[in-house]
Order: structure tokens, then sequence, then C-alpha cells
């Protein structure tokens, strides 16, 4: 015998069913930017693969380490020690290229206003590598997230890369 189970019985199943997933979702929800930063690791990872096993030019920026290294496919050819974003303000990691460079801009922010910053290279908004004349403490972040380097490193850097050179950011 077959019996139809009328909607208004279901209806407590089907709240009850979203209330679980609400709150399994609210309580699992920090699972979801693992996962995101597990794919963009991935995908750091194997553009630095790519760049590798190519003749091309590009610039590996480790957040952790706070190193810049120049390659050329798998030859490291310049590497400096630099600052990048501290607390707060942090280097965003990711892939990107060099979009314009400037033998000398003025920077400004909120709390900043810096005119006169040699050899800058914006490869994100307003993220740069440029050189830094107001600080000598290379090695801890400090920026307001863009990558300090030495002035004549900065100049070396800007010299050696084109608009369009790869630029990959990690931890």
């Amino acid at each position: 015998m077959k019996t139809k189970i009328s909607s208004i019985r279901l209806r407590p199943v089907r709240l009850l069913g979203a209330i679980s997933a609400l709150t399994l979702s609210a309580f699992c929800g920090f699972a979801q930017p693992q996962v995101a930063q597990a794919v963009e690791h991935d995908r750091i990872a194997r553009m630095m693969l790519d760049l590798q096993s190519s003749p091309d030019r590009w610039i590996q920026i480790d957040l952790t380490e706070q190193k810049l290294m120049a390659w050329e496919g798998n030859n490291v050819v310049y590497a400096v020690t630099v600052s990048t974003g501290k607390e707060g303000h942090s280097t965003p990691p990711g892939t990107f290229a060099v979009q314009t460079k400037y033998d000398v801009t003025r920077m400004q922010g909120d709390t900043y206003d810096v005119p006169d910053v040699p050899f800058t290279m914006y490869y994100y908004g307003g993220y740069a590598i440029h050189g830094a004349y107001w600080h000598n403490n290379f090695g801890t972040p400090m920026s307001h997230g863009c990558t300090n380097v030495a002035v004549n490193h900065a100049e070396w850097l800007f010299n050696w890369a084109e608009v369009g050179t790869p630029i990959v950011v990690h931890y």
C-alpha cells in the first residue's frame, strides 16, 4: 500500500535540515579559507615550476624569509634582503607581473607621504617593488605592503626587469 506524505509533515524535516546545514557551516566555516589558501599555494607553486622550466626572467619574493630573488629560468642571478608589509599592511601573496615602472615617483597613503621614491615597479594596484632611502632595516617587515629594497639593489632590479616580468610572492 502506497502512502502519500503530506508537505506539511515534511516542513519540520526540511527546516531541521536547513538549520543543521547553517549550524554546520557556521562551526566549520573556518575550513573554507584553508581550502582557498591551499589552492592559492598550489597555483603559486605551479607557476614557479613553470617559470623555472622556461628561459624567462622572473622575480620571487619570499615573505617568510624577507628575500627577493631575480631568476633567469632556474638560475638565480640576483638575491637581496627586503622589507615587505608589516602587520596590518601585509604584502599579498600571488602571481603578478610588472605593470608600470617609474624612475622616481611620489607615494602617498593615509599615514604616509614619501616624495622621490626611486626605481618603482608597480605590479598589483598600489603594490610595488621600490627603493627605500628612508630606512636600512631590511629583513624586517615594515612597509605598508610594498617590497622595500635598498636603493642600489632597486636600481639593478629596475634595469633588469621589463614591464610584463612575472613576480611570484609567497610565504
